[in-house]
């Protein structure tokens, strides 16, 4: 039997129609909390950080960490300018999927152009998109550099690294502003958790 002729035909593939979960407690809807930042910001460590509370508060949660994707979902993809949209599509269509079945999501991934989470943000809805700007300044960022990668790009065996060679575009209007060297882990988790119950409460 020749299995892969079975996926060239359209005789077993139907239309199904999603729709968006609803919670049952409206007071915390599922919403993708998107943490974008210079590679060593602090987008990861403060997403993992948020996540313990959220949990702790009863709420349903996922992390979409860049560089995990990049080993899995978005292990085809380069770092050209096209595949870095990409990366951002994907992850974004895969956010909204973990919203609709009534996850809060924590998405840690440079996404460094406007356009790109622009983009995302259409995907996700603006009502559930929150951007969370980490910013950080570069020399911090390469000063901290836990993975070694800013050595790398200086040395030129990295090429296309944002921040280097390869530009990122601050967020112009996030939702959430965080200098990362200027506010601690715990500081930072407890500015998201103060907006989020604030916005939450009307």
């Amino acid at each position: 039997m020749n299995i892969q002729s079975g996926f060239n035909t359209r005789e077993h593939i139907y239309p199904y129609t999603f729709t968006r979960h609803k919670t049952q407690d409206s007071a915390w809807p599922p919403q993708v909390l998107w943490f974008t930042g210079l590679s060593a910001a602090g987008k990861s460590t403060i997403a993992n950080g948020l996540n313990s509370v959220l949990i702790a508060r009863g709420l349903k949660t996922a992390i979409l960490d860049g560089d995990s994707l990049r080993t899995g979902l978005c292990r085809d993809l380069g770092f050209s300018e096209q595949d870095r949209d990409e990366n951002v599509r994907r992850v974004a269509e895969v956010a909204a999927l973990m919203t609709d079945a009534g996850l809060t999501v924590l998405v840690a991934l440079i996404s460094p152009t406007r356009e790109a989470r622009h983009y995302a943000r259409s995907i996700i809805g603006n009502d559930r998109f929150v951007e969370v700007f980490v910013e950080v300044p570069l020399a911090v960022a390469e000063a901290r550099d836990p993975k070694g990668l800013y050595r790398r790009a200086r040395s030129v065996e990295l090429a296309g690294f944002t921040g280097i060679d390869s530009p990122y575009e601050p967020p112009v209007c996030p939702e959430l502003h965080l200098r990362s060297d200027q506010i601690s882990v715990a500081g930072a988790v407890g500015l998201i958790d103060a907006w989020l119950r604030r916005v939450r409460a009307g």
